[in-house]
């Protein structure tokens, strides 16, 4: 890994470097800071998951389900400020103070909060659950930008899978801990202080990473070149597919969402009609439990055993087509009339699929590129080009319902439609990621 020195050839595994080797390919020295990545992804995580479980009973007994779709696109307006002002302190920092600066915000951020909803301040729901939204894509995409930043392609394309597991457990287990939290009736204000005391670890995680770094040539400490991250992102031709990739996703796996809650709530009703006492919020909330429960442990084992071995032997090429391909069976399943039962595994395979091998993929695509685009750049396109492909998906659900009069068929047509596109610019991004690996380095 580059983070690591030069190691004597013939050095053997360390036990911590054979047991990485069970979930991908790690070479002598490297699992230490493998581990310290795949911890600091996983705190984040866990961090973001508690946020967001107490983001929900905040923004519902505050605003209500309309308040909560229309601040979704506060997010998006507010991302428009965000990614300059990033870009902006990126270009007058170096890379160690612009971690433990954006870390530091949001911790002090989330005390804010959390004296905030003490006081019971009006519309606190609303502004935090914008600021959630925020949150957490921004602190995501910046510790990519680093993992990206401090290894060579050959690295990343070994190690990303095994840092990823860190991510894929993380989510899973912070909803069950803020759950159980709000279950044995812990103030919302209490449970936030646990995602700050998580952030400080991840900090210090960054601070014990950063000072095994010694790789670059150009210093560490440098700071990036001025420029925002919108601008970097239009001037490229690579990041611009980049871009509609990723806009792509997210309509479709929104859209998907849709049609997945839409059949739930038919079946709910039609059961309620034909029964009185039937329990309708019951059915759904347990629905949604065991689904996401499979969702995560589907994505889990297919991080640890099969993301790894699948880059291996099938190259980025592999890890880019698997989610659109599986995407396009899923849908056209859909289309073809099949009901709530086979619905439910083609969310589920999506979506596992998504938050695992895919995930992977989108972290590989940043190493051929520049430092400055691995901050900046992927900062705009993590958060503000996935928030925009959320709001073209809730503006295409208002049509087809309100305008089209579509049903679920319809809406997977047109799924199927828009996965043939992203699987059109995944294969372009492919030979633009081969001309780009190609060439020298570019230049920090």
């Amino acid at each position: 890994m580059s983070v690591l020195p030069s190691l004597p050839p013939g050095r053997e595994k360390s036990p911590l470097d054979r047991l990485l080797s069970v979930f991908g390919e790690v070479r002598p020295g490297e699992g230490v800071t493998a581990v310290l990545m795949l911890v600091n992804i996983f705190l984040i995580l866990v961090c973001y998951s508690v946020i967001k479980t107490v983001r929900e009973p905040l923004i519902l007994l505050g605003g209500g389900a309309e308040v909560r779709s229309y601040a979704a696109a506060g997010q998006a307006v507010l991302l428009m400020g965000f990614v300059p002002f990033y870009s902006w302190f990126a270009s007058r920092v170096d890379r160690l103070k612009l971690l433990v600066g954006v870390s530091l915000f949001f911790v002090v951020n989330i005390e804010l909060f959390a004296l905030a909803v003490a006081t019971r301040m009006p519309y606190v729901g609303v502004v935090f659950f914008i600021w959630v939204g925020i949150f957490n894509i921004s602190l995501i995409a910046q510790f990519w930008s680093y993992a990206n930043d401090i290894c060579t392609k050959e690295a990343g394309d070994r190690l990303f899978p095994i840092i990823m597991m860190g991510m894929t457990a993380g989510a899973p287990l912070g909803s069950i801990v803020a759950g159980q939290l709000f279950g044995l009736g812990i103030e919302p204000q209490l449970i936030i202080q646990i995602s700050a005391a998580l952030l400080v670890g991840s900090l210090l995680l960054y601070l014990v990473v950063n000072a095994r770094e010694t790789r670059h040539a150009v210093a560490p400490g440098a700071a990036l070149a001025k420029g925002g991250g919108f601008a970097l992102v239009f001037r490229s031709d690579y990041l611009r597919l980049v871009a509609l990739l990723i806009i792509l996703l997210n309509i479709v796996n929104t859209t998907g969402e849709y049609l997945n809650a839409s059949l739930v709530k038919s079946h709910a009703d039609a059961l309620a009609a034909a029964n009185p006492a039937f329990n309708e919020q019951a059915y759904i909330g347990a629905f949604f439990g065991s689904y996401q429960f499979w969702v995560n442990v589907t994505a889990l084992l297919l991080q640890a055993f099969v993301t790894s071995r699948l880059i291996k032997h099938k190259g980025l090429r592999g890890a880019l087509l698997a989610l659109p391909l599986v995407a396009l069976g899923g849908y056209t399943l859909i289309a073809a009339g099949v009901g709530l039962a086979v619905v439910r595994w083609v969310k589920t395979a999506e979506n596992a699929t998504d938050y695992s091998i895919m995930n992977t993929a989108r972290q590989l695509l940043w190493l051929p590129t520049s430092r400055e685009e691995k901050y900046k750049a992927k900062q705009a396109i993590d958060t503000f080009f996935v928030r925009g492909g959320d709001l073209l998906s809730a503006a295409i659900v208002f049509l087809g319902t309100g305008v089209l009069q579509l049903g679920v068929a319809g809406f997977a047509v047109g799924n199927v439609a828009l996965t043939l596109v992203w699987l059109c610019v995944a294969v372009v991004i492919l030979r633009r990621h081969r001309a780009l690996t190609q060439q020298p380095a570019k230049a920090a």
